[in-house]
């Protein structure tokens, strides 16, 4: 009897749907909060009281001996932004150990599509600032899909997108981050000190055992968090990896089960809310901030071509990488979409995934330098990419509404939703 061909976005167990519907509810109210406080930085620095914006945003403080007397705005970058990929760092280990993911055929698409969304906008970005000096340094700003903001937009114009499309856009969006992590620590690494990133090793090392152990003191913990994330920002590679190998360390499965929580769980718990509500919210406030010098100064960082690159890759590069790496997908294992869905679908989800905001400001930063024209024109091309992938996701996502919400009922009244356990249900994990 002939196997019958896989299914790409077919539903996961229930277990793994609830956990994801609880961190999309999470990460929706932080991009909302998120989206506010970047439109506020935005209003604050065109506004007659933008001097004191940069004032804020300048201010330094901290330990000088320790070179780590910083300014505002980089201690939301480089400080702050280290709880957000701490927490991206724990969501995708557990999602490759112990969630669906973790059977490679489920995850060999969104981990596709994330490099494909990748690789794309990357290109694209190239191409379009081929010949102009210095442009060439933010080729990998358009390459990451803020998640917090894309579900702040999806919690608005598709409330009922099956459960499949939302963990394969979860899954994408953290896969992507740490591609960017990774391009931020080998490509955007100017001066590399050997010693400070030996001696990172110690602290973090002493944290695994801890974790392994199951250690939850946050009197032992947070010290040795500290400094590994100091170390490695003494080291010249940038901070927030500190916080990925951090979230790496910790336990995925529980030793037995009744135990209570697991401590993946226990710290996704307590940082999550962190993250999502003030870490990425400040730095959108502060990082998000650029003059745009009135409209003929918006006007003028639209013929540029940093800005033309940003956007084409955001809006373009998304949309053919993330569609066409999921193709390559299922024409090369034969699987076939679930019958509930159409095409249609991915290319709305793939645009979704040119919403890029976080980290492409952050690379935009590293990559031309806080206040420089360039890393100016990367924001505008930044916002304004991201506001037209929102648009041009939203009406193609919101034309197929009837079936989603037509997919929507069946799942909520499936008979797993009542109790029952799922013949697929996994060991219970953190």
């Amino acid at each position: 009897m002939p196997r019958a061909a896989a299914k790409l976005f077919d539903r996961g167990t229930w277990p793994e749907a609830k956990r994801i519907a609880d961190i999309l509810r999470l990460e929706t109210v932080g991009g909302v909060i998120m989206l506010v406080a970047a439109l506020l930085g935005l209003v604050w620095a065109n506004s007659p009281w933008a001097p004191a914006y940069e004032a804020l945003r300048g201010f330094e403080f901290g330990i000088a001996p320790l070179h780590l007397e910083l300014s505002v705005g980089h201690w939301a970058s480089d400080g702050l932004l280290a709880i957000f990929f701490f927490v991206a760092g724990l969501e995708l280990k557990r999602e490759f150990v112990a969630g669906d993911l973790r059977d490679p055929r489920r995850a060999a698409v969104p981990v596709a599509a994330a490099f494909g969304g990748v690789a794309v906008p990357a290109v694209c970005y190239v191409l379009v600032n081929l010949g102009t000096p210095g442009a060439a340094s933010g080729w990998a700003i358009p390459t990451a899909t803020d998640i917090a903001f894309a579900l702040a937009v999806l919690a608005v114009i598709g409330r009922c997108l099956p459960s499949a499309l939302r963990t394969f856009l979860l899954t994408l969006a953290v896969v992507d981050d740490l591609i960017a992590i990774v391009i931020i620590a080998v490509f955007y690494t100017d001066d590399l000190a050997v010693t400070p990133l030996l001696l990172t090793a110690v602290p973090l090392a002493l944290f695994t055992v801890l974790v392994q152990r199951r250690v939850r003191s946050w009197w032992l913990l947070l010290p040795l968090a500290a400094l590994t994330w100091g170390f490695m920002h003494a080291s010249g590679v940038h901070a927030t990896v500190a916080g990925v190998l951090l979230g790496f360390a910790v336990p995925v499965i529980r030793r037995a089960p009744g135990e209570g929580p697991g401590l993946a769980e226990h710290f996704e718990h307590r940082w999550r809310p962190l993250s999502t509500g003030v870490a990425v919210p400040v730095f959108a406030f502060f990082a998000s901030g650029v003059a745009l010098g009135g409209f003929d100064g918006f006007v003028s960082s639209l013929s540029d071509t940093v800005t033309i690159g940003v956007v084409v890759g955001l809006l373009l590069g998304k949309l053919i990488g993330i569609t066409a790496a999921t193709w390559l997908v299922s024409r090369f294992t034969r699987a076939e979409l679930d019958d509930d869905l159409a095409w249609v679908d991915v290319v709305g989800l793939a645009v979704l995934g040119g919403i890029g905001f976080t980290v492409s400001l952050l690379v935009g930063e590293l990559a031309f330098g806080e206040g420089t024209r360039p890393y100016d024109d990367a924001k505008i091309g930044i916002l304004l990419g991201s506001l037209l992938s929102a648009l041009v996701a939203t009406v193609i996502l919101r034309a197929r509404n009837r079936v989603y919400r037509r997919i929507h009922e069946e799942e909520t009244r499936d008979e797993d939703h009542d109790g029952i356990p799922d013949v697929h249900q996994r060991p219970v994990i953190d």
